[in-house]
């Protein structure tokens, strides 16, 4: 070996080695679960007894025939669809309002941006004390104009418009900075063309801008799913799943089988049933992704 090969070689294996740090770390934290949810998707174990009792698909017979399975995967589609629609269309009026050259235009998307970086504990409890029928600010509000506030902890309905409400103030910051970027690399030549054929600002917006935030659109859905079906720690603070199952989604749900009433087995199925869907909606976005590039 010369020493031309010698710096490549280096770089190789260095190549080499964080491939294969993070090969690893996937199995280790991805795949080891997903097999070992699966497992137990196959068994009666309450986390305590040193034996499993094989039941091979009773788990699954059990969970497809409880009504309150079906519910709770209608409330997650439900929460999902509307804290992604509502920030998809939050994230672009924002960032059609920040690339208008305002004063303050950097402060304010710092601002804006801010909510993604707390937990969403902590944005939980300040939307308690907003969202309190009693004391809270927005019943305080509501009393000046002799308006009586909804109930967002009693009644199903406004329970989840409020874990809506919250989920959407935390990511809808995110997905503005994202297309921000977007209509930053928008050539401006295509405004001014259009706006000499006649076009007005709503063909402008939905002819040229839209189209070309196709790609940030699709990424902001992406990330917006993904964190709806995480929001577990909004749920806990807010409304503990109730009122009557109301707010009660797949991963709480999971949470609540496995480490609140030590049930692996319905556990393990409820891991399968989000495993499912995901790699579902990861091969349509993928699909929608690859015909918007070859368009």
């Amino acid at each position: 070996m010369n020493r031309r090969q010698i710096p490549l070689l280096r770089e190789s294996l260095t190549l080499v080695g964080f491939v294969i740090l993070n090969i690893t770390l996937i199995c280790v934290f991805t795949f080891y679960p997903l097999i070992q949810g699966i497992q137990l998707s196959l068994y009666q174990w309450d986390f305590i007894s040193p034996f499993k009792t094989f039941v091979g698909a009773r788990n699954y017979v059990r969970m497809f025939n409880d009504r309150t399975f079906w519910q709770i995967m209608r409330n997650t589609f439900v929460f999902t669809f509307s804290t992604v629609s509502l920030t998809v269309l939050c994230a672009f009026g924002l960032a059609l309002l920040l690339s208008l050259p305002l004063r303050g235009r950097e402060w304010t998307r710092g601002v804006v941006f801010l909510p993604t970086l707390l937990s969403g504990a902590a944005i939980a409890l300040v939307f308690n004390y907003i969202l309190d029928d009693r004391y809270g600010m927005l019943t305080q509000f509501l009393r000046i104009f002799d308006i009586k506030s909804p109930s967002f902890y009693t009644d199903p309905f406004w329970a989840m418009v409020g874990i809506v409400v919250t989920m959407v103030w935390k990511q809808a910051g995110y997905g503005a900075v994202i297309l921000i970027a977007g209509l930053q690399g928008i050539d401006h030549t295509l405004y001014e063309a259009a706006a000499i054929d006649g076009a007005g600002r709503r063909a402008r917006l939905w002819y040229i801008t839209i189209p070309s935030l196709a790609p940030m659109l699709l990424f902001v859905v992406v990330t917006g799913i993904l964190g709806a079906f995480q929001s577990f720690d909004i749920i806990k603070v807010m409304t503990n799943g109730g009122p009557i199952n109301a707010t009660n989604v797949l991963v709480y749900n999971l949470y609540e089988r496995g480490f609140v009433n030590f049930e692996a087995g319905p556990a393990g199925v409820l891991t399968v049933v989000i495993f499912v869907i995901m790699l579902v909606l990861t091969i349509l976005q993928l699909q929608v992704g690859a015909r918007n590039n070859a368009v």
